[in-house]
């Protein structure tokens, strides 16, 4: 039976729900204010030569603003590939914190900036430096694979970093080696890695917030009403929800899966801020989000991360103006976190999974 690390202590977890809680709401801005702030925008981009990678599940307006200006709109993999190969000075990273870090650590020559830099990710808070090095030294002989949602610090105790993306394909090159391996953080990614490759693995107990709370039965119930729908599931869901699923992957995986499949109806459990690029490349298909339920069982529609949502026009513009949420790392956990993430882009560029 595989052995688990550590689970969240209670009070870490209930400062993570705070957080997630207390993260700030834009305001709604119209079509006008949004077409303004795109124009200043794009000015400041040229002038300082910069581009915008935004991930999957921030605002459409910042997905398609990214599109329009040379940048990328991707997951979290081809971020990190995009920023390193790119010519810009500056790059806005449209997503999280540990987006932002993993970005400057592959570009210390450049200037990385985010829209708000205390845009963080549950998985990263849930895994904090100090205890996870503690568990690591216990067992030396271990290789230690951590997913890109952690810190800077985390990733300089790694061997290995992984994205939803590349974790499959590099836990399975990790098993054919003989290695045992430390899994961190996400519990449920780990779970259906363990389960596809046979492989058992040390796990930290972290969870994303969002995919955490997709629920079975209220799946069964809209696949009730829905027969012809296919269930699209995002591995960082419980393994009750991951069973549901005609297709399991990364957000890549997923929106592909829409594109190219006959299939006209498709229930998407992840984030809804992926909806705008499955529309954007199957336009006559409809989704569905997937229903979840909060702390307070009270939503049944809430799969969006509320740090992924204070990415905005307005502290967009803020940023390129002032030079404000400026991402730094320092040196020397830049340094030992290289490694890590070097294999990750070296693996999966001659795995085919990003361009060289």
């Amino acid at each position: 039976m595989t052995q688990k690390a550590m689970d969240i202590p209670t009070q870490l977890a209930a400062r993570i729900d705070k957080l997630a809680l207390e993260a700030p709401s834009l305001p709604v801005l119209s079509e006008a204010e949004q077409a303004t702030l795109k124009a200043e925008i794009k000015t400041l981009l040229k002038a300082q030569n910069a581009q915008i990678v935004a991930h999957f599940y921030v605002d459409e307006a910042l997905q398609s603003l990214a599109e329009e200006t040379g940048g990328l709109v991707a997951d979290s993999l081809e971020m990190a590939n995009f920023g390193a190969q790119s010519d810009a000075d500056t790059i806005v990273v449209c997503g999280v914190r540990f987006m932002g870090e993993t970005a400057k650590m592959l570009s210390p020559e450049k200037t990385i900036l985010m829209p708000d830099i205390e845009a963080t990710c549950s998985l990263d808070l849930g895994c904090p430096a100090d205890e996870f090095a503690e568990f690591c030294a216990e067992h030396p002989d271990y290789t230690v694979v951590v997913y890109a949602n952690t810190s800077a610090e985390v990733k300089a105790i790694a061997d290995w970093v992984v994205t939803s993306g590349n974790a499959l394909q590099i836990v399975t090159h990790l098993k054919e080696q003989g290695q045992k391996i430390i899994w961190a953080p996400d519990r449920h990614l780990g779970d259906w890695i363990e389960k596809e490759t046979g492989i058992e693995m040390l796990r930290w107990q972290g969870h994303c917030i969002v995919h955490d709370e997709f629920k079975t039965f209220e799946l069964k119930q809209l696949k009730e009403q829905h027969p012809n729908a296919k269930v699209l599931v995002h591995p960082e869901s419980p393994a009750e929800v991951v069973e549901l699923a005609d297709v399991v992957g990364s957000t890549k995986v997923l929106i592909n899966a829409v594109k190219t499949m006959d299939d006209q109806e498709f229930i998407v459990a992840t984030d809804l801020g992926i909806f705008y690029k499955m529309q954007q490349l199957a336009p006559n298909k409809t989704l569905l989000v997937a229903p979840t339920t909060d702390r307070e069982a009270a939503c049944k529609s809430c799969a969006h991360c509320p740090w992924m949502a204070m990415n905005g026009l307005q502290n967009l513009l803020s940023c390129l103006k002032d030079k404000t949420g400026e991402i730094l790392v320092d040196e020397a956990i830049r340094l030992k976190a290289l490694g890590s993430l070097d294999k990750m882009l070296e693996f999966s560029r001659n795995a085919g999974l990003v361009k060289k």
